[in-house]
């Protein structure tokens, strides 16, 4: 990465497409731009996004469950619920190691 960030944000991901694969910042942002959408559309319609050598996007269902207002002590009840989730793949686990 140029900079050498902490910090991979979508601003920093266009500016590396564009200038590795030579394309103008507008191009590579509707590249990127699709890339998460898709991945966006795959994941509410309840599929896997599975990128070989990163990791596995899922949906994951939530129970419902009893928790407690923090403010006021009560217990409250919280409806089930889907959430993303994020499996590393063992490439991505070797490589952070």
């Amino acid at each position: 990465m140029a900079k050498e960030a902490n910090i991979l944000t979508k601003k920093v991901l266009v500016e590396e497409i564009a200038a590795k694969q030579g394309l103008t910042k507008k191009a590579a942002t509707e590249v990127v731009n699709y890339v998460f959408e898709e991945a966006a559309k795959t994941l509410k319609k309840g599929g896997t996004v599975d990128i070989n050598g990163f990791g596995k996007f899922s949906v994951k269902k939530r129970a419902a469950r009893t928790g407690i207002n923090p403010r006021t002590k009560e217990t409250i009840k919280i409806k089930a619920t889907k959430v993303p989730a994020f499996k590393a793949s063992k490439t991505l686990k070797d490589l952070v190691k």
